[in-house]
């Protein structure tokens, strides 16, 4: 007779898992249960395939305990962690498959802030300079078909010509470097700003000291933010990407997809542009057009 003392129970490291895996079979949503089922699978395997020891399990409780900590409304450091590693890459690429044609997303990033200030075709999003080279960013939101799209939504951020955004600027008391935008019947759009520059992601927490034992570089290429939207079509959360940055090959997020690139032509002139643009030489333009897939492919 079996008693309390005697009754089978898990010994082994694979029965442990089998236990674990199997208190979740009553989940009642099958989608919760799928992911908590192969979340276990995949985190014992890991443990069983480095053989991780329990002081090395703490050191890893006490890395995610400071991500928490670093983490408030004017920084994330878990996005980071999850940029750092590629998941937010893998998720993005899983969770935004577009058909061809349609402009490619990239990650999100710890830096966007809704309120951004409502602007208008042309207007400025540098309320504080900081010394950069004027940019022109113009271009069309169009559909699958090259036709525009009009009153197409462009959420546009940036870090500012000294490699920090607003909420790193301890000097800045509302935003800089934020608008949004719309377009006209033409599906045309055109933001004044400045020629982004790369930069580190913040490296002063966990994140950083993760890159600095593992011998990596902090440092993403040069982009500007955009998340455009229109009725009936699905949003795309994406950069435009400097053609001529060194960090292209090596972003430390991995969100560089080539068909983001752009060049920015350089004008030390009052060429024709100058002279569209009302600009003052030397400055930047960049031509970059955005595709939009309708909502139900």
């Amino acid at each position: 007779m079996s008693t309390a003392a005697t009754k089978p129970r898990p010994t082994t490291e694979d029965d442990i898992t089998a236990e674990v895996l199997r208190r979740f079979d009553a989940t009642e949503d099958p989608r919760l249960k799928q992911i908590m089922q192969s979340l276990v699978s995949h985190v014992h395997a890991f443990l069983k395939d480095v053989q991780l020891t329990e002081a090395e399990w703490w050191k890893g409780i006490e890395f995610l305990t400071k991500t928490g900590q670093m983490c408030d409304d004017r920084r994330q450091e878990f996005i980071l962690l999850s940029d750092t590693l590629g998941i937010s890459m893998v998720t993005d690429l899983i969770s935004n498959r577009k058909p061809a044609g349609a402009t490619e997303s990239t990650v999100f990033g710890p830096f966007h802030r809704e309120g951004a200030p409502e602007k208008q075709y042309g207007d400025s999003i540098v309320g504080a300079d900081r010394h950069g080279v004027t940019a022109y960013c113009a271009g069309r939101v169009l559909d699958l078909n090259g036709e525009p799209i009009a009153g197409a939504e462009l959420d546009v951020w940036q870090a500012a010509a000294d490699g920090r955004y607003d909420v790193q600027d301890s000097t800045l008391e509302g935003m800089n470097m934020r608008g949004k935008f719309h377009t006209g019947e033409d599906g045309r759009y055109l933001v004044k700003t400045t020629r982004p520059v790369a930069y580190q992601i913040p490296s002063d927490g966990p994140v950083g000291q993760m890159l600095q034992a593992t011998n990596r570089h902090p440092w993403r290429p040069a982009h500007v933010h955009f998340v455009v939207s229109a009725p009936d079509y699905q949003t795309v959360t994406t950069h435009v990407f400097d053609s001529i940055d060194k960090y292209l090959d090596g972003d430390v997020v991995f969100g560089v997809k080539n068909s983001l690139i752009a060049e920015f032509e350089t004008h030390t002139t009052n060429d024709e542009a100058a002279e569209e643009y009302g600009a003052e030489p030397p400055f930047v333009t960049c031509d970059f057009d955005f595709v939009l897939a309708p909502a139900n492919q």
